[in-house]
């Protein structure tokens, strides 16, 4: 089986490479140098060659206040270039994994969000993976969908990464406290979207899948700090004392009910995730 992952170079991919020789599949990892999604005309002729049985996308544009500035391509990336993807993927009897995002919610509700919940995106980047996701059911229904959160990981750049280099520097942070949702550490997810491969069925839909909690950014920052041990004060502050060009969800907790219960999977806790990852940054530092 040829197993075909976009966005190599990305966080979860890095993750899925880093997994993928514990699998007896044939892989093939592809930046956007080797399969370009702004060159729509050459995406169903790069995947002829390729001829995958099995597509994990990891590609998108994540740039969330850039994407307010261009929408193009954000569009083009999210949106555009997926629905060429599911085209091929039911045309040739190949299966898609497609990762998406809590950005999809428009931050309002006061309880966990299941695959139901009504979308609303708020910012441009949450709109085009709504489009993608719409793409891919409309395209290919036998798509599998996961959306995910707050994702970091030793690989990239990210949040925790980003954290831990400015405490090196600063005597004190200000970070947001009124945005509630939990991280998701980019190797539990590698790992989960394995033992679906692995399953005896496939069944598609719609997942979530983030780690086990519930916190905000500042929450998240002090974890970091107590984990390294970090003089650094945390200060606690509100989305509108931070101004960014995109809004972003004030709540946006998935529950992880369906996967679990579909897969097996276990969730770990975020505290557990993010501690294996710090082990691991420290060793490489």
């Amino acid at each position: 089986m040829k197993i075909l992952v976009t966005g190599a170079n990305g966080q979860l991919g890095s993750e899925v490479r880093k997994l993928s020789g514990n699998y007896p599949y044939n892989f093939v990892f592809t930046n956007s140098n080797e399969l370009n999604f702004l060159n729509l005309n050459s995406i169903k002729s790069s995947l002829n060659l390729i001829k995958p049985n099995i597509i994990i996308n990891c590609a998108a544009y994540t740039s969330v206040d850039n994407a307010e500035k261009e929408l193009f391509l954000s569009d083009t990336i999210n949106h555009r270039a997926i629905n060429l993807i599911a085209e091929w993927t039911s045309e040739n009897n190949c299966k898609l994994i497609h990762i998406s995002t809590d950005y999809v919610f428009d931050g309002t509700s006061k309880i966990p969000l299941t695959e139901l919940a009504t979308t609303k995106p708020i910012n441009v980047y949450g709109k085009t993976k709504l489009l993608g996701e719409k793409a891919c059911l409309k395209n290919n229904p036998n798509t599998i969908i996961i959306r995910t959160s707050w994702l970091y990981s030793s690989f990239g750049v990210n949040f925790v990464k980003t954290i831990l280099a400015l405490m090196k520097d600063k005597d004190s942070l200000n970070i947001i406290n009124d945005q509630i949702g939990s991280p998701t550490y980019a190797a539990d997810l590698a790992n989960a979207i394995f033992v679906i491969i692995n399953n005896d069925k496939w069944i598609p839909g719609i997942y979530n899948y983030s780690n086990e909690g519930e916190i905000s950014w500042y929450q998240f920052a002090k974890s970091i700090k107590e984990l390294t041990d970090s003089k650094t004060h945390i200060n606690s502050i509100l989305s509108e004392e931070f101004s960014t060009t995109a809004k972003r969800p004030k709540y946006s907790l998935l529950d992880k009910t369906k996967i679990k219960k579909t897969f097996k999977i276990e969730v770990p806790p975020h505290k557990i995730s993010l501690e294996k990852c710090i082990k691991i940054l420290k060793n490489e530092a």
